[in-house]
């Protein structure tokens, strides 16, 4: 299994809450990272519009920035969020599968940064962007 695929298998199986979400990968490459999660009535979050849950949003944002940065750095390696800042566009449809796109901005030896724009139909129309700043440090073997 090469490290990209258990990246993916970890990322969408071995932490419980993203799986709970349904949360899906669909693509890694060094420093860039796309998932998505596929579009439900339980992800409403504002029953009056209604509009997907921010919190569903922000999840996403998080994991796909986290992917980012597990892929650029080498194995062994765990990153964790220290800060994650999420601009809500515009309301997202509860009907529709939601895609988050991250970017790896800078890896240093102890921060990494990244950018992540979360759409729906068309890139060019995001309806949330998201700032992360997530720790590194080496695994400790245990």
């Amino acid at each position: 299994m090469t490290h990209h695929e258990k990246l993916k298998d970890f990322m969408e199986t071995g932490i419980p809450f993203n799986e709970f979400l349904g949360m899906k990968v669909t693509s890694i490459e060094e420093g860039r990272a796309e998932m998505k999660i596929s579009g439900r009535p339980e992800l409403v979050g504002d029953p009056f519009r209604p509009a997907l849950h921010g919190g569903v949003i922000s999840a996403l944002a998080d994991a796909a920035g986290g992917l980012a940065v597990f892929a650029t750095v080498e194995p062994g390696r765990v990153a964790s969020t220290v800060d994650l800042r999420v601009d809500y566009l515009r309301p997202g449809n509860v009907d529709m599968d939601l895609f988050a796109q991250s970017k790896v901005l800078r890896v240093g030896n102890r921060v990494a940064a990244t950018h992540t724009v979360l759409y729906q139909s068309d890139i060019e129309k995001p309806i949330a962007t998201a700032s992360a700043v997530y720790n590194l440090v080496t695994e400790k073997k245990l």
